[in-house]
């Protein structure tokens, strides 16, 4: 660990790292994102690049690895501010924004796109959940939750730093533009849908699943935007899923298109 350790809170670098963490505009603006935990940030840097990184004495002895991201040592006090609590994991570092090339959307056989899922758990669960079932890009539509900030981090355990994500303005405009190239479109909806097992598993253009939050679903526009409505067959005990947990579901199901 390097030797200039960091003891006021009030350094300014410390200062500008706590801007990242807050503000969604900072980090847009800058291109930046902030990350919390030994487990999580080595495995961010496994795929983005770390622009400034700060670990306590305690963090590094306990994880030898973080040398390699080369932190500048802070006093506990401090870390207690980075991590906006006193149960700080003593390790912080500034990543540079993923900024996907627009042509892998163009090629990707299997994406997932959400709408108007707010929740930073459900966005996280399910860019992990993508992850893990081999989707190759994400697209989030208006009213998400912003998948490099802390919370969903934390959720996705960093799965937006391996998978490509790309933002629409215009969502029932961008699966129009998958159709167009063969992509079958299936929204995940309650009503006038059909169980997911008569889906069908043939989809020799790909497959994009479009998944809505839980309390609103998705708006009539973007479901008439897709080939055709899904829904999971629940038995009546329950009204409807979490939306990470029925993204997950319907990620599982098309895995091996």
């Amino acid at each position: 660990m390097r030797t200039d350790l960091i003891s006021s809170r009030e350094n300014s670098k410390i200062k500008y790292a706590c801007s990242v963490r807050d503000s969604e505009k900072q980090r847009a603006a800058d291109g930046l994102f902030f990350a919390e935990g030994p487990k999580l940030c080595l495995e961010l840097a496994k795929s983005c690049t770390p622009r400034a990184a700060y670990a306590t004495e305690a963090a590094l002895e306990k994880t030898p690895e973080l040398a390699a991201l080369d932190p500048v040592p802070v006093a506990p006090h401090v870390a207690e501010k980075l991590a906006g609590t006193k149960s700080s994991q003593g390790v912080f570092v500034l990543f540079e924004t993923p900024r996907p090339d627009p042509e892998v959307l163009t090629a990707a056989r299997r994406i997932l796109a959400l709408e108007g899922v707010q929740d930073p758990g459900n966005v996280g669960t399910l860019l992990r959940s993508a992850a893990a079932f081999g989707f190759d890009a994400v697209v989030l539509g208006p009213g998400c939750a912003a998948p490099f900030s802390p919370k969903t981090l934390r959720s996705s355990m960093g799965a937006a730093g391996r998978l490509p994500v790309f933002h629409s303005d215009d969502l029932p405009g961008t699966l129009h533009t998958l159709r167009e190239r063969g992509v079958t479109c299936l929204a995940a909806a309650l009503y006038r849908s059909r169980p997911l097992d008569e889906a069908g598993r043939e989809f020799p253009g790909g497959v994009c699943v479009v998944i809505g939050s839980e309390g609103q679903g998705l708006t009539e526009a973007t479901v008439q935007a897709c080939d055709a409505a899904v829904r999971i067959p629940m038995t009546d005990r329950v009204e409807s899923l979490n939306a990470g947990v029925a993204g997950s579901v319907l990620l599982w199901h098309f895995r091996g298109v």
